[in-house]
């Protein structure tokens, strides 16, 4: 196999032009011949005479393509991106397009639901189609192939991945702050270096000194997430129920309690295989999909060659504008429908992190797209002759003889289409549960090979019995299609804001770029928002009311955490104030080594002074572990580890401050445990040297870890390192401390508003945000800290 078989050169030509993401690093006079030489080559790549290394990124991934350096053609095998590539492109049918490839079965049908059902010309069916080919074109091919798959943060993919990258190039974000120690952290400045607009430089000052302006960007993120969970509640109500009412074509006399119960039982069993992880739903999915891709197309085609081979005129914008020329107001009206023919585009980004642009790409632009083409062609030649079956065009156009076939297949795709969004609402819970935006629960990583691919069992469970309600209180495919519209629109209007930020602040482009980028495709989904937003009372509240119960548990979670660990940080204590207290309190050092979990980096946390106040003994070893979850998807393991010495070496207490992305996979309990043992044992080892510096009450030194968490050989890089014998010996004493046995110390603490405080926050406080933390998960269960080693010192925080 070879480059050339899985994708053409004017693809990756526009996507090497309009996405800075895919980088090839060499002079520019060699560009053209790496491209040419990706395209004309039998079995590898051929290179001039002269070139000795290329470097392609694409994605999440590096491939390293070297070169013979005295060969005239030099062939490097590609044998690892090929079959990496295609596995994932495989995968990505099963998962990623599923949503996207069933909406043939509902699009006409919502489209002609309401007044548009009186124009029963042939130019309003042409029109339909010609809007349905532009806005597929448009948007998912256009807008989400080629520009927002390339605005990926560090492979990972979603609304928070366009924040995270709005943060890390600007002070814009409230997720989390900057801490001393990041200052020279490499995975805040990673990309390349590129030349500031003053456009640029604007919109960051802009930013940076209006406060409220980063709340308002904060929320429209919010409200994005809040719309991805709610087309995961209404993407399976809303597919399966449309296919089960396919059977009403053969049985017009079934009831529609028979359909409705079908349909519940095919949800439940969805929902019922998810605990099997992506990487089994996705083969197993994945082949369902394809032979839908394939019945749809292959029934497209014959719709065509027998009824109306004219139908490809109807490619022409024309008929798109002489569409609303005849129908007017209905028109408009009816684009609420021809909206779905897009449901499912933002999952091509919001599941990124599962998959690779490269496979994504490749997946929609050879298969997914063609076949969807065809099949809307082939249904509006069917109705240009049978106008009569506007409300059941789809399965009336399929031919006698293959319809029981193409019915089955139908109704597992609607599964595979559900499999798309519940995979997104899976991906951005947990982003927003590892920035503190939602409150703490179970993440079960499904694949030992790719970190995003998890599954979350409440969150499972509760979208089951939300889209149960859903198909049990609509029954109507038409009022579901209406609040589906609308939820995916808002979602796209959201990214493409967010992109226009991304361009200027990100790529630094100029302005006429995210302008002209807005007006292209922002307009056209401004007008399918209108359709959509004047259906409200028809449907259209259920993603609005979904979406805002979501955004209020957010904010509610994330105010009441901030206030938490703002508590933390301004009754922190001081080491030498702790200490000084030492002779009064009588205090005694136990033998073994004692974990303790807090939110500050510095000084001693104010749960940790109430346990020594009330019962004044510790442990012989301290180790004070910070845990900071940052606005990036992931961490080095290089530089996830800071250690430090904390007061004078006698005291032997230590803090390691672990930062991790929003993407980065936690150790289970055992192998956390060595690691912050083997980050102390490496730093007193690493700075037992012999030099000699001034004494400081606060030492520090970055540990670096290999890639494995294996302790590295080499010496680590120091800040500052500090006087004194012994080390080795206290290496020895940290070996016997933790042959003597490990606790863990963390607070159970009561969060309550103080009593001066208005009723609004006492209500925030104390009920919902204290409803939120009782129900939710606890934090040495998230932390994997096993029970009989724990300590919990209970305390009541006053906000």
């Amino acid at each position: 196999m070879v480059l050339t078989e899985v994708m053409s050169l004017s693809h990756l030509f526009a996507i090497y032009v309009f996405v800075p993401h895919l980088h090839v690093r060499k002079s520019r006079n060699n560009y053209l011949h790496l491209f040419v030489s990706l395209f004309t080559c039998g079995y590898g790549l051929y290179m001039r005479e002269g070139v000795k290394k290329h470097d392609i990124d694409i994605g999440s991934n590096s491939y390293k393509i070297s070169l013979q350096e005295n060969s005239r053609i030099c062939v490097v095998s590609l044998h690892k991106l090929y079959k990496t590539t295609l596995c994932l492109a495989y995968q990505s049918f099963g998962v990623v397009y599923g949503d996207l490839s069933i909406s043939p079965i509902y699009v006409y049908k919502n489209t002609f639901s309401g007044r548009l059902r009186l124009h029963e010309n042939n130019d309003e069916i042409l029109g339909v189609l010609s809007l349905v080919f532009w806005t597929l074109t448009l948007i998912p091919l256009c807008k989400y192939i080629i520009f927002v798959l390339g605005a990926d943060d560090n492979g990972e993919g979603g609304t928070f991945a366009l924040y995270s990258l709005l943060c890390r190039h600007a002070k814009v974000g409230l997720l989390s702050t900057f801490q001393a120690s990041d200052d020279d952290a490499s995975f805040y400045n990673s990309g390349p270096s590129l030349k500031e607009t003053r456009i640029n430089s604007t919109l960051k000052q802009f930013f940076e000194k209006h406060w409220i302006s980063q709340i308002v960007l904060l929320l429209v993120v919010l409200l994005g997430t809040g719309m991805v969970i709610g087309d995961g509640v209404l993407t399976p109500s809303m597919s399966v129920l449309s296919a089960v009412n396919g059977v009403k074509v053969k049985i017009p006399s079934l009831h529609e309690n028979y359909t409705v119960f079908i349909a519940c039982v095919i949800l439940m069993g969805l929902f019922a295989l998810q605990h099997y992880g992506t990487h089994r739903v996705g083969f197993l999915f994945a082949p369902i999909l394809i032979a839908w891709l394939l019945s749809i197309s292959g029934v497209g085609i014959y719709n065509i060659i027998h009824w109306n081979p004219h139908i490809v005129s109807a490619l022409s914008p024309y008929y798109a504008y002489n569409f609303f020329k005849e129908t007017g107001k209905d028109g408009w009206k009816s684009l609420g429908g021809i909206v779905l023919c897009i449901t499912g585009a933002e999952a091509m980004f919001a599941d990124l992190g599962h998959f690779s642009q490269l496979s994504i790409r490749l997946a929609f632009t050879l298969f997914v797209y063609p076949c969807l083409i065809l099949a809307y062609m082939g249904e509006a030649s069917y109705l240009s002759q049978h106008k009569e079956d506007l409300q059941s065009s789809f399965y009336k156009a399929i031919p006698e003889v293959i319809f029981w076939p193409v019915f089955i297949i139908a109704t597992l795709a609607t599964v595979v289409g559900s499999q798309a969004v519940i995979s997104a609402t899976f991906s951005i819970i947990s982003q927003c549960r590892a920035l503190s935006c939602f409150p703490r629960v179970r993440i079960v990583h499904t694949s030992g090979q790719i970190h995003g691919q998890i599954y979350i069992p409440e969150v499972n469970w509760i979208l089951m019995l939300l889209c149960l309600s859903v198909v049990i209180g609509f029954r109507d495919t038409d009022m579901i299609g209406t609040a589906y519209g609308l939820a995916v629109i808002i979602v796209m209007l959201i990214t493409s804001c967010l992109m226009f930020l991304v361009i200027v602040m990100v790529w630094k482009r100029t302005i006429l770029a995210a302008i002209a980028f807005v007006i292209i495709f922002g307009s056209l989904e401004f007008l399918y928002f209108s359709a959509c937003i004047a259906k409200v009372h028809k449907g259209g509240w259920v993603p609005l009311v979904l979406s805002l119960i979501v955004l209020f548990v957010m904010c509610i979670w994330h105010y009441g955490t901030l206030k938490k660990r703002s508590f933390e940080l301004q009754n922190k204590v001081c080491l030498d104030t702790l200490l000084a207290l030492g002779p009064n309190l009588g205090i005694n050092r136990v033998r073994g080594i004692c974990l303790v979990y807090s939110n500050v980096d510095s000084g001693v946390p104010p749960m940790f002074s109430h346990f020594v106040t009330n019962f004044p003994a510790f442990h012989e070893v301290l180790i004070f572990v910070t845990i900071q979850l940052l606005t990036v998807p992931k961490v080095p393991a290089e530089e996830q580890v800071l250690v430090s010495r904390v007061g004078s070496p006698e005291f032997r207490l230590f803090r390691c401050i672990f930062r991790y992305g929003f993407r980065d996979a936690r150790k289970d309990t055992y192998a956390f445990e060595n690691h912050v043992l083997n980050s102390v044992a490496e730093f007193l080892k690493g700075s037992s040297d012999g030099c000699v510096e001034p004494s400081s009450q606060l030492v520090d030194a970055v540990i670096r870890q290999p890639e494995n968490g294996a302790v590295a050989s080499g010496p680590s890089r120091r800040k500052v390192r500090f006087s004194g014998v012994g080390f080795n010996k206290e290496v020895e004493e940290l070996e016997a401390a933790r042959e003597a046995g490990l606790a863990y110390m963390m607070g159970n603490t009561c969060v309550l508003a103080n009593e001066a405080s208005s009723y609004l926050k006492k209500f925030v406080i104390n009920i919902v945000y204290g409803f939120l933390r009782r129900n939710s998960r606890h934090p040495a269960a998230s932390l994997g800290v096993p029970h009989t080693s724990l300590i919990e010192v209970g305390m009541v925080y006053r906000v």
